[in-house]
């Protein structure tokens, strides 16, 4: 048995040799697998936000369009689209331009408004028996190459068509498959990319446009270069070793969008393909992740083999057996931990929201009891008394949105005042720099607000026009010294005076500014009008 003993020692250490070093291999894979994988999701991370970077400039682009109700001149969009640098900050968007729906036969609407543009008059081409037009009424850039694209039918093109016609059902974006631009450009330079458009919205269709679509004016959209924006995208520092090929998969079959020109590296690539679907306007894109020569596996191949051939298993196998352990009880520590601190969040969760409830409740019934004692009947204190419960839902609505961090000034101002006024507010209504306010200033502001212009609308000239009524305001001094001056001027009314009475609403003004947010109010009544000025202290 002792001379069996060196045999049985060989087969045993053998036999562990061969079992760590197997295990050592799958381990090594494994480890590359998952520092490959979040190389991959990095990548993706990069092509997600450069697609909703650009994606927001068309966003922005439509609510220009909105405001000015699609009345937007060549001089405006252009100083528009300058001011946005576009090589600086959003490389491989071609351009941004607008298409004119019209009715097939009705092209010479399409072709004024091109005139207006550019000083020419241009024919839509080209031609069609398609029943409506999408001819380019605008563009830019408009350089030299651009402007021959001037007029072009974007529904003569099936893929360009297939989501001109989803774009036109709803207010989403939607994107083609891969298209071929600058074909109809002077420099006949020609790139594979992809367009997204954006339906502009009308009281009414075009006539000869099916009733039963919604009313849309034309489109907005953006062109973009596939190869340069994904390159803008993957090539910022740290340079990612990883090749990528992505796939639009929304039509048939599956096309090819964008191809790295850095190879794979196949000794690594046949094991480590990762594969990642994104959605972008409306698509559906598979990318496809493979290492390059730059990707180094987090562990060397050579260990097993080394483990295997020198057969020093017995330390290794103590060492790894030591370092799992280790890891195991880290591991389990970290859970206690991160356990340990979900209970503590929670339960200050559950009394910051026990302190806001009570908060809420105390504050509710005040303004009840104070409303009761100061209402003639039931209908006037239901009236009174929801419309500054409104008042207080909508400042708790901003607090949430901002999620309960802070809440900026013109925003609640111009949520009371429309709530109040059911109007829209003239642009020149407000001004005054950015100001964030805290929980407990947003409330009582909102309450002064709300009580500020039933005033108005009851007793002053600013229910007839609210051009009658301006607010603005200003920060001065600076760190814990900051105070914030604003002033409520309403002009109209002749031989203001002073009440004779205080209302509750005025003594809720008084209590919000001086007991709660320890400031000061003044009321100035004069010959043809009011102004109230407050003063409030900002944390900061």
């Amino acid at each position: 048995m002792k001379k069996l003993f060196p045999v049985i020692a060989f087969v045993a250490v053998a036999l562990i040799s061969l079992a760590m070093a197997g295990f050592a291999y799958f381990a090594t894979q494994e480890a590359a697998r998952i520092k490959f994988d979040a190389v991959a999701d990095d990548a993706l991370n990069r092509i997600e936000s450069r697609a909703d970077l650009h994606l927001s400039l068309l966003r922005s682009t439509k609510a220009l369009f909105d405001v000015r109700k699609s009345d937007v001149s060549r001089s405006e969009f252009s100083s528009f689209f300058n001011a946005l640098d576009i090589d600086g900050h959003f490389a491989g968007l071609r351009g941004i331009g607008m298409l004119k729906l019209v009715k097939t036969g009705d092209e010479i609407i399409a072709q004024r408004e091109i005139q207006r543009n550019i000083g020419e008059m241009r024919a839509v081409y080209p031609a069609t028996t398609f029943p409506w037009r999408t001819p380019i009424v605008m563009f830019e850039p408009l350089d030299a190459s651009n402007r021959a694209a001037i007029g072009y039918d974007m529904a003569t093109d099936p893929e360009r068509r297939a989501a001109l016609e989803k774009a036109m059902t709803d207010d989403e974006q939607h994107a083609t498959g891969p298209v071929v631009l600058g074909q109809a450009t002077q420099a006949g330079q020609t790139f594979t990319g992809f367009l997204v458009f954006v339906r502009l919205n009308a009281a009414t269709a075009p006539d000869g446009i099916d009733a039963d679509r919604p009313a849309t004016t034309g489109f907005l959209y953006a062109a973009f270069r596939a190869r340069e924006l994904f390159q803008v995208a993957l090539n910022r520092a740290p340079l990612l070793p990883v090749n990528i090929e992505v796939y639009d998969t929304s039509g048939e079959g599956q096309n090819l969008l964008f191809r790295s020109e850095t190879p794979p590296v196949h000794s690594i690539g046949a094991d480590l393909v990762v594969t990642r679907k994104i959605a972008v306007a409306g698509r559906e894109w598979v990318v496809q992740f493979r290492p390059t020569s730059g990707f180094s596996p987090p562990s060397s191949r050579g260990i097993p083999v080394m483990l295997g051939l020198f057969g020093l298993l017995l330390a290794g196998a103590i060492a790894l057996v030591a370092r799992f352990q280790q890891r195991a009880f880290e591991a389990v520590a970290e859970m206690h931990e991160t356990s340990e601190k979900s209970l503590l969040e929670k339960d200050l969760m559950l009394q910051e929201m026990k302190h806001r409830i009570k908060n809420s409740i105390t504050r509710v019934l005040a303004m009840a009891r104070q409303t009761a004692a100061g209402a003639a009947d039931i209908k006037e204190f239901s009236n009174s008394f929801a419309a500054r419960l409104q008042a207080m839902a909508a400042s708790q609505d901003m607090l949430t949105r901002s999620r309960w961090q802070k809440a900026d000034l013109r925003d609640l101002l111009q949520i009371e005042l429309g709530q109040v006024f059911g109007k829209d507010l003239p642009d020149d209504l407000l001004s005054g720099p950015e100001v964030l306010l805290d929980e407990t200033t947003t409330q009582a502001l909102g309450l002064t607000f709300h009580e500020l212009a039933t005033n108005a609308l009851k007793y002053g000239d600013a229910g007839n026009s609210t051009e009658a009524l301006k607010v603005d305001w200003r920060v001065e001094g600076i760190g814990q010294n900051r105070m914030l001056r604003l002033n409520w001027r309403e002009t109209g009314r002749k031989d203001v005076k002073a009440p004779q009475t205080t209302g509750f609403g005025t003594k809720l003004i008084d209590m919000n500014i001086t007991r709660e947010l320890r400031g000061a109010i003044e009321r100035d009544f004069h010959a043809d009008g009011l102004k109230v000025a407050i003063s409030i202290p900002l944390k900061a």
